[in-house]
C-alpha cells in the first residue's frame, strides 16, 4: 500500500479561545478538538435515525464520485431522494451518494436548537451551517473551498478519514487549472506513486474523525474526506482573514467560476479534457 507523507493532526480534549488563536489559528495549523461539544443536545441526539425522523420527508440533493462533465453546473447534484430513503440506503448497502452543502437553517431550522456557535475568536458565518452525509467508503475529491474560509468540521456518527494539505503543496497535487480540485482519478487513501510521482513530495496532515469531534481546517486547506462508516458532519465557517486568501476567494467567486462555466459552454468536454491534461503537465514541470 502506498502511503503519503502525512503527519497526525494534533489532538486536544478541550481548548480555550486564547489557546486556539495562539497555537492553531495564527500559525494556520489544523487541530482536532475532542470534547468541546459534549454538552450540546446534538452530541446525544444527532445520528442518522434522528435525521430520518426530523427530516424524512425532505428531498435532498445527492452527489457521487463520477468525473466532472462539462454539462454539470457548479455544485449541481447528480440525483435527489427523500431523506428517509437516503438514510435507509446508507444503513442497508454501500452507496457512493453523498449529501453536500445542505443548509440546516433553510431546510430544518429546528436543528439549530441542538447546537450553539462556539467562540473560538473568529466571526462565524451564522447563516451557513452546512451538513454533509456519506455512506461507507464514499469520499469527496481532494478540493479546497471556493472562499478559502476557516472551517470547523463537527462529525456525528461513525468515523471519517481526513487528509489535508496546505496551499504550499499545490505544485505536487495535480491541481486542475481554473478549478478547486485535483485530478479526480487519484485515490488519496491509497495513491499510485507510479502514476502520480509528484505526490511523494507533498507534505500533509491526517486524522480519523469520530462522533462529537471537531476538525479545524485553516484557510484554503485542501481536504479529502472518506467515510469509514455511514455518518454525517456539520461545517461552520469564518471568512478568510489573510489578505492574500481573501483576494483569492474574491477571484474564485467572481472570475474563476464564471470563466470556467463560460469555457464549458463554448468548448464542452474538450475544455474538461484539456484541464485534466494540464494538471499533469503543469505538475510534471514543477516536479
Amino acid at each position: 500500500m502506498s502511503t503519503l507523507n502525512l503527519q497526525d493532526i494534533p489532538r486536544v480534549k478541550h481548548i480555550t479561545k486564547e489557546e486556539f488563536l495562539s497555537h492553531y489559528f495564527k500559525p494556520q495549523i489544523p487541530v482536532v478538538i475532542e470534547g468541546f461539544i459534549n454538552d450540546w443536545p446534538a452530541y446525544n441526539k444527532w445520528n442518522l435515525d434522528y435525521m430520518k425522523t426530523i427530516a424524512g420527508d425532505k428531498i435532498v440533493p445527492l452527489y457521487d464520485d463520477r468525473p466532472v462533465d462539462y454539462k454539470d453546473g457548479f455544485n449541481e447534484p447528480h440525483a435527489e431522494m427523500k431523506m428517509s430513503d437516503y438514510v435507509n440506503l446508507l444503513k442497508n448497502e454501500p452507496t457512493k451518494y453523498r449529501i453536500f452543502l445542505w443548509n440546516i437553517l433553510k431546510e430544518i431550522p429546528k436543528l439549530q436548537d441542538d447546537f450553539s456557535y462556539p467562540d473560538f475568536g473568529l466571526k462565524l458565518m451564522k447563516s451557513l451551517p452546512m451538513l454533509f452525509f456519506g455512506g461507507k467508503d464514499s469520499h469527496t475529491f481532494m478540493h479546497y473551498d471556493i472562499d478559502l474560509a476557516n472551517i470547523f468540521h463537527f462529525h456525528f456518527e461513525g468515523q471519517k478519514q481526513c487528509i489535508l494539505f496546505d496551499q504550499k503543496q499545490n505544485d505536487y497535487l495535480y491541481k486542475i487549472p481554473h478549478s478547486l480540485i485535483t485530478r479526480e482519478d487519484i485515490d488519496f487513501s491509497n495513491p499510485d506513486f507510479n502514476q502520480w510521482p509528484a505526490l511523494k513530495k507533498a507534505k500533509g496532515w491526517q486524522c480519523q474523525l469520530n462522533h462529537g469531534e471537531i476538525l479545524y481546517m485553516p484557510e484554503g486547506y485542501w481536504h479529502y474526506m472518506k467515510y469509514l462508516t455511514p455518518g454525517f458532519s456539520m461545517s461552520l465557517r469564518a471568512i478568510a482573514s489573510r489578505p492574500i486568501n481573501l483576494g483569492k476567494a474574491i477571484y474564485n467567486v467572481i472570475i474563476m467560476r464564471n470563466f470556467d462555466n463560460l469555457m464549458r459552454q463554448i468548448k464542452g468536454q474538450k475544455w474538461i479534457d484539456w484541464k485534466n491534461k494540464q494538471a499533469i503537465s503543469r505538475t510534471d514541470k514543477s516536479f
